[in-house]
């Protein structure tokens, strides 16, 4: 059954008391993963919070078991995490986003989430973080006449001189010849 937590409940997560563990598990929708009372895990914003009295109703809920608390009595396979892991960058690439606050969210270590995350994409998932930034810039750049300013604030990347050294990193070119020169093609193939 679902509900709401309780103020207890709440103090339990808060505090993370052992003590509670088996009595109830929490799930947060934003992340669509469960955890014991005891997890390390952030505080989660309670409008978000749903408690189950047992991890297969949270399961069943379509929740995922935290890799930190192992809620679920056994880890979550690691593809399915990484998964969890790139879905989670890509809807959030526009916030100033580090490897801790992002191994935080997902419920593992910055560490463990690096190495785990790199032997199963190839890249880290900083890299990955960036190459995600540059995609949407490009979006930015050729559907939109926003300044570059502008662009790098949407990308997450407030410093704009930054962001254009980023760009020519990734793309051999600045992101004011990328949007001159996508406009000169569309030019040429009218």
């Amino acid at each position: 059954m679902m509900k709401k937590p309780t103020e207890e409940q709440q103090r339990a997560i808060i505090e993370n008391d052992q003590s509670y563990d088996g009595q109830f598990f929490y799930a947060v929708k934003t992340t669509k993963i469960f955890c014991r009372p005891s997890c390390k895990s952030r505080v989660p914003n309670f409008d978000n919070v749903t408690i189950f009295r047992d991890a297969a109703a949270a399961v069943e809920a379509g929740y995922r078991p935290c890799k930190r608390c192992k809620s679920g009595g056994s880890r979550l396979p690691d593809e399915e995490w990484i998964t969890h892991i790139e879905m989670y960058i890509k809807e959030n690439y526009s916030k100033p986003l580090t490897l801790d606050y992002i191994a935080d969210h997902c419920h593992g270590s910055a560490y463990h989430l690096h190495r785990v995350f790199k032997r199963i994409k190839g890249i880290t998932p900083l890299e990955y973080l960036q190459q995600i930034r540059m995609e949407e810039a490009k979006i930015y750049l050729v559907q939109t006449d926003l300044s570059i300013q502008e662009i790098a604030k949407l990308v997450g990347i407030p410093n704009s001189a930054r962001f254009s050294t980023v760009f020519k990193e990734k793309n051999k070119q600045t992101p004011s010849h990328y949007r001159k020169n996508y406009k000169e093609e569309c030019k040429n193939e009218k």
